[in-house]
């Protein structure tokens, strides 16, 4: 499994979670504002990750409306994956039993 960064995008900053594998996460989650200096924290905590595990992360996230916009721009200016998901269809998935 290719290493995955999960977001949690609120009005202002956003808390982050990664792991290196299906259930090892990697470090504690932390959050970081959608100023340039939180994004900058957020993507040199991007390239350890990266580092780490040999191979770029992708990013995944649910769509927010406009709070995910700063974020989104960031990540597309840095040539980041990420993966922007319907809340509509996460809230379904999570009612599914997934084996």
């Amino acid at each position: 499994m290719n290493p995955v960064i999960g977001l949690d995008v609120a009005k202002g900053e956003s808390k982050v979670q990664a792991f290196l594998q299906r259930i090892e996460a990697y470090k504690n989650s932390f959050k970081f504002t959608h100023d340039l200096p939180g994004l900058r924290t957020f993507h040199v905590f991007y390239q350890e990750l990266e580092k780490i595990s040999g191979q770029p992360p992708a990013v995944i996230l649910e769509s927010t409306g406009h709070y995910h916009g700063p974020v989104l721009q960031f990540l597309a200016d840095q040539e980041i994956a990420y993966y922007l998901v319907n809340p509509v269809i996460s809230f379904e998935a999570r009612k599914t039993s997934l084996r």
